[in-house]
């Protein structure tokens, strides 16, 4: 239960920053009826946890071939980690009215897509906090730490489309700004986390 527990709030603290896919998925709930904004959510829950996957187990792949490589990931990941966490907590984030989401399906599908697998710095920060979580997870547990990350997804993306829905009027800048910081905050304290593995699996302390 505590991987489980890991990998949801690790989820949450990955997928809740601001960023192209929430953006997507704010101004659809913003400017659709709920059908398509539920319907476009599930599309990004799908593409989010298929990423998180293909960052998850390829990197984990290469750790199983290359046992020094877990080394190297748990070092370099925690310290992006961290970054990544400072990076959130110092940044403002506002609303993109811009972005058109009045799409046909197949366009909702590749516009999803796009901001998900064609985005380099969701595939960059996704294989270094997921490929350095797994270093640290002990063995057997992998399923339970993925099935969280998944119902953090699933748990982000359908929550913030029905809060919007029903709050659309109410939703600012400030109140991005302030889960950005929490995120960050939680950021960090996994980032922590995983260089205080890294420093145990060195034999350090």
């Amino acid at each position: 239960m505590d991987i489980y527990l890991q990998g949801l709030t690790m989820g949450l603290a990955y997928v809740a920053p601001i960023g192209l896919q929430n953006l997507f998925v704010i101004n659809t709930a913003l400017t659709q009826k709920r059908r398509r904004v539920y319907l476009t959510a599930l599309i990004v829950i799908f593409f989010d946890i298929t990423l998180g996957l293909a960052c998850f187990l390829g990197v984990g792949a290469l750790m199983e071939a290359l046992p020094w490589l877990q080394k190297v990931i748990l070092a370099i990941g925690s310290l992006i980690v961290i970054w990544i966490g400072i990076g959130l907590l110092r940044d403002k984030a506002t609303m993109d009215e811009s972005t058109n989401v009045s799409l046909p399906i197949w366009k909702v599908i590749t516009t999803a897509c796009v901001v998900t697998w064609f985005n380099p710095q969701a595939i960059i920060d996704g294989t270094m906090m997921l490929g350095a979580f797994r270093a640290s997870l002990p063995v057997g547990t992998d399923l339970f730490f993925i099935g969280g990350f998944a119902s953090a997804s699933a748990l982000w993306f359908l929550g913030i489309s029905t809060i919007i829905s029903l709050f659309s009027a109410r939703f600012t800048d400030q109140i991005l700004t302030i889960i950005n910081r929490v995120c960050g905050a939680v950021i960090i304290f996994y980032g922590a986390k995983l260089l205080w593995s890294f420093i145990r699996l060195m034999g350090w302390l």
